[in-house]
């Protein structure tokens, strides 16, 4: 199906497309993925939720690589990693270092009804946890968790 904002999507029990994304300067491709039902009718606010992503991207993939960071950071401390070195969770300070060790994956538009506001998901692969990667939950553009991917879910 071919949708005026999505795109050419298709269905399999979610609406989703293989799209390219510039994140942090280099040029992904990712799945775009948009909760639906399969007559392809979507919730307005999916719309504007996609849109203002789209229209603020280049702010918004910097506080994602900010929130990983500290994510990161919070794991690390957690699982005692701080304090006896483990080979899959190296000391990392910067977000040019967690940039090495992430990799966008996905966008997830979820029913605009849940919450108040413009709800956006986004996946990412990361070398330390490659199970369960690393989600990250938007509301109006802003972080609000970070997580196992499955939070998104």
């Amino acid at each position: 199906m071919n949708n005026s904002v999505f795109g050419e999507i298709e269905y399999n029990y979610a609406w989703a497309k293989c799209m390219p994304i510039t994140f942090i300067g280099n040029v992904t491709e990712i799945d775009l993925m948009i909760n639906g039902e399969e007559d392809g009718v979507f919730d307005e606010g999916q719309y504007v939720a996609y849109q203002s992503l789209i229209k603020n991207w280049e702010e918004v993939q910097i506080s994602l690589l900010h929130s990983i960071l500290d994510y990161y950071k919070q794991r690390r401390c957690e699982l005692g990693y701080d304090i006896g070195v483990r080979e899959s969770y190296p000391l990392v300070e910067t977000t040019d270092q967690m940039l090495e060790m992430v990799s966008l994956d996905g966008i997830v538009v979820p029913y605009a009804h849940i919450t108040e506001g413009r709800e956006i998901g986004i996946t990412f692969n990361c070398t330390w946890d490659i199970e369960n990667g690393v989600g990250v939950r938007l509301l109006n553009e802003k972080v609000m968790e970070v997580g196992y991917q499955d939070i998104i879910f």
